[in-house]
């Protein structure tokens, strides 16, 4: 896990290698271990390191071949790199450190970068440079677990690990409206814009190539799609994801300092567990309890330890000390609410101390599907199948009859996914038009709109609607908001967490997997919760799905609440024109009478609270 950053230009300028170190100062939290520097003719390339394999100097990056002609500056872990190495070495290849970084530099050499990514296993975000072809790679993971950014213009590149790196080199241009937008429907940005203008993400899966000024871009590696027709018992499909998940526990288990596993209560990280436990994996185990609190999930973490035979060690988190909100603006290059990164933020500092490396148990739901609205999309995917189209064009006429009775507004909104597919599903959250109803957005956003919510109704989408959603959540929420949030929390503790539920070779097998078996008998994550069924109890196995929350609703309208008013009476947003001021306080007064503020009060706080921080003067 690292920071890295680079500049490459045709006519490189003077202050280029300044403007690296610019990048590389804003970056220190990510890689705390050492900083390197290496310039070409036309590029230069930088790195923070957080030391994960080969602690010595020998690690260090960038990491050059032997003749200097090719770099690399490397963020992330490629877990099968000794596989790698050993073929490499087969052909006559030399290394001279112990690190996956080294494997990049002579894979590159070896097989050219199209060969090189399709053999890799792991997480990374990574820069190489080709000094004789005067190439620059930029290259991202196949789930976009670690991030990568750049801003091109005049034939000249820069990229950074955040967007604040490129930023503070004076390499963005301006607040981009529609990322405000976005942030404020979302409460972050997503992979398609950002929060300043003149620079892009680079997409998972994809490889940026920057050649004497132009740039093209590939696709290595896309999603695959559920396949109905495959033939897979559920069974079948249990025995071969528990050898999956043991296989890509294993390969997370290496490093060359302390690894450990985060334990809640819940299903992912118990499989995880369970799994070290069955590879003898000699890892510390901790629970983050937040005693008193209804999401405390101590209790639950120690039983299951119990039933593995494993030690643990509970961390509390007392409530009494609520999260700080300029860490979370600190901790996120762009405005970023998600309220459970504070938790994570927490966990991340009180960990530091013991690890480097942590164990998740992050993406177990997203492709075994197991959130409520997956199986409520299957089962109006089902219906759309069973309903006539002119059925399905009469509804729109017949749903102005029931709005008016409460107890029909969940029943309206189901048909309205079995009928209008994608886009009712993404209409029905409540982002801007929240904003909308109390007039809140200023001059510079009243007249945006934002392409997610003009997704048309379509009755063949409904019919595919649980596809439809998880193509569309896969390029939103998934990479915007839940891996942005791991990687911005672990990071900012220069953590490096590995999740075994992201490994794509778990992905290429479960995502084909029909519906039918990942929902077997109407459950959600069956196949996940039968090998725990199996391997650790059914009690376990039977447990909700509850993550480690923040109750910003109600601190917003209670602890926060001055800390609310304070930021939003006189704010950065309303004297800049992103806010309408009379709106904004009769939305404050309602929350406040309410007590219990909208996730939307709070989208705009630490929106207030990220812009702050940008106008702040330099000391």
């Amino acid at each position: 896990m690292c920071g890295i950053a680079g500049f490459v230009a045709n006519l490189l300028p003077p202050a280029a290698p300044d403007r690296v170190r610019a990048m590389l100062n804003t970056q220190a939290r990510r890689g705390p271990d050492g900083e390197g520097l290496f310039q070409w003719p036309q590029a230069v390339f930088g790195h923070r390191r957080l030391a994960i394999f080969d602690l010595s100097q020998d690690g260090r990056q960038p990491m050059l071949s032997e003749a200097a002609d090719t770099g690399v500056v490397f963020n992330g872990a490629i877990y099968n790199f000794l596989e790698l190495r050993r073929e490499l070495e087969a052909g006559g290849h030399r290394f001279r450190s112990r690190t996956d970084t080294e494997v990049l530099v002579e894979g590159y050499r070896a097989w050219g970068m199209d060969r090189l990514v399709a053999r890799l296993r792991g997480m990374f975000a990574f820069a190489l440079w080709d000094n004789s072809r005067r190439t620059l790679f930029l290259v991202r993971d196949r789930l976009g677990v670690k991030p990568l950014v750049f801003a091109a213009h005049n034939g000249r590149i820069a990229f950074a690990s955040t967007v604040r790196a490129l930023q503070s080199a004076g390499l963005v241009g301006e607040i981009d409206p529609m990322a405000v937008l976005e942030y404020l429907e979302f409460g972050y940005v997503t992979d398609q814009r950002c929060i300043f203008s003149g620079v892009e993400k680079v997409p998972a899966g994809t490889i940026v190539e920057w050649r004497d000024g132009t740039l093209t871009r590939r696709t290595y590696w896309s999603l695959p799609r559920t396949n109905p027709s495959l033939r897979i018992s559920f069974e079948e499909a249990v025995e071969e994801t528990e050898r999956l998940l043991l296989e890509a526990v294993r390969l997370r288990l290496f490093a060359d300092v302390p690894v450990g596993v985060l334990l809640s209560g819940g299903i992912d990280s118990s499989l995880v567990c369970w799994a070290m436990s069955r590879l003898n994996g000699n890892l510390q185990t901790f629970t983050v309890g937040t005693p008193g609190d209804a999401s405390d999930e101590t209790g639950q973490a120690r039983e299951t330890a119990r039933l593995l035979g494993i030690s643990h060690e509970m961390i509390p988190l007392s409530s009494n000390e609520p999260p700080s909100l300029e860490e979370l603006t600190s901790a996120y290059a762009e405005p970023f609410s998600c309220s459970s990164a504070m938790g994570l933020l927490k966990v991340s500092a009180a960990i530091k101390s013991r690890i480097t490396v942590l164990l998740t148990g992050d993406g177990g739901d997203d492709v075994f599907l197991g959130y409520p609205f997956h199986r409520h999309f299957q089962m109006a995917q089902a219906l759309a199948g069973a309903i006539p189209e002119f059925a399905a064009r009469a509804w729109p006429r017949v749903r102005s009859l029931t709005r008016a009775v409460p107890i029909l507004r969940r029943p309206m909104h189901f048909l309205d996914y079995a009928t209008g597919g994608l886009g009712a599903a993404t209409r029905v959250h409540d982002g801007l038009p929240y904003y909308q109803r109390w007039n809140i957005l200023g001059e510079r956003l009243a007249d945006l709109s934002l392409a997610q919510r003009e997704t048309p109704l379509s009755f063949a989408s409904a019919r595919q609607l649980l596809q439809d959603f998880l193509d569309y959540e896969q390029k939103t929420t998934f990479v915007g908001e839940f891996m942005t949030k791991v990687d911005g929390a672990t990071m900012y503790h220069a953590l490096e967490a590995r999740a075994p539920f992201l490994d794509h070779t778990l992905w290429d097998f479960a995502a084909p997997l029909p519906f039918k078996v990942r929902l077997h008998g109407g459950r959600l994550k069956a196949i996940l919760r039968e090998i725990v069924r199996r391997r650790i109890s059914p009690a376990v196995a039977g447990r909700p799905k509850q993550g480690f929350t923040i109750p910003v609703s109600s601190w917003l309208a209670t602890r926060w609440r001055g800390t609310l008013e304070e930021s939003l009476h006189d704010s950065c947003l309303q004297r800049e024109g992103w806010l309408r001021g009379p709106g904004l306080a009769e939305a404050l007064r309602q929350a406040f009478r309410d007590g219990r503020a909208p996730v939307q009060l709070w989208h705009l706080l630490v929106l207030e609270r990220w812009m702050r921080q940008l106008r702040a003067p330099v000391l």
